[in-house]
């Protein structure tokens, strides 16, 4: 128990520490840039079919369990809200950071820890490399700009499924069912889940190049790390969603 909770101690001690580094590093040369557009792409690009796919059926479950349950009380005619909040807010932030983040992280991790076991990273530090602001900062960056666009996605997807299904399967008028919906969700709904995005962006990233730098063990350790970066991407994302909505709830509610 003792060795475990100084394990957990260390963990978050050492992530701590990587973000503080990261934050003194943030400013980039313009060589670095390029670097910047491509983690851009290998994160947002890459991810837009898990990201979407995601979306759209969460919104459409979301309505058709919604609509079977409220039709008992005759509320039928606030599936559309309810969807749409629960997507802006919670659902399309979390489910983006969740599936994205976990595949996202698990590769840096990989590619970090690949580059720390054959001495890559030691080589760069004896030419004089900044490694942190070469490897981690380009793309904590690039996850401050993908994620947010992805949860953007992931929400109108979201909430037109919802509404489609609606149409489909319960024969709801769609003039009615927008109306109702843009007449309860406000701006602040959305931004809140965007909001939530930035900072899902960043633990994610930090979680998975701080795994990828203390691996150890060669390349069974590097595979053991790797699985305990989604572990610790979920659990980040669960968590700090928590946190976060009682923060954005005590500043704009």
């Amino acid at each position: 128990m003792d060795t475990y909770l100084r394990r957990t101690v260390m963990w978050y001690g050492g992530v701590g520490l990587l973000t503080g580094r990261v934050f003194r590093n943030l400013a980039l040369p313009p060589a670095y840039v390029q670097h910047v557009v491509r983690e851009i792409e290998v994160m947002g690009v890459r991810s837009l079919g898990v990201a979407l796919t995601a979306a759209v059926f969460t919104g459409m479950v979301f309505a058709l369990q919604s609509a079977i349950n409220m039709a008992r009380f005759g509320a039928e005619n606030y599936v559309g809200p309810v969807v749409a909040l629960a997507i802006l807010r919670e659902l399309g932030p979390v489910l983006t950071a969740i599936l994205v983040g976990g595949k996202v992280a698990s590769g840096i991790t990989a590619e970090l820890g690949s580059m720390l076991v054959t001495e890559q990273i030691d080589a760069l530090r004896s030419l004089g490399v900044n490694y942190i602001k070469r490897l981690i900062v380009p793309r904590l960056l690039a996850a401050l700009i993908v994620f947010p666009l992805l949860t953007v996605l992931a929400d109108v997807l979201g909430v037109l499924g919802g509404m489609m299904i609606m149409y489909l399967e319960r024969g709801a008028d769609l003039y009615a069912y927008w109306n109702v919906t843009t007449y309860w969700v406000v701006p602040k709904d959305f931004l809140t889940g965007v909001g939530k995005s930035f900072f899902f962006g960043g633990i994610v990233t930090l979680i998975g190049c701080y795994n990828g730098l203390s691996t150890e063990g060669g390349t069974e350790g590097l595979g053991r790390a790797t699985t305990a970066t989604v572990v610790h991407v979920t659990m980040g994302v669960i968590i700090s969603d928590f946190f976060l909505t009682k923060l954005f709830l005590f500043l704009f509610w």
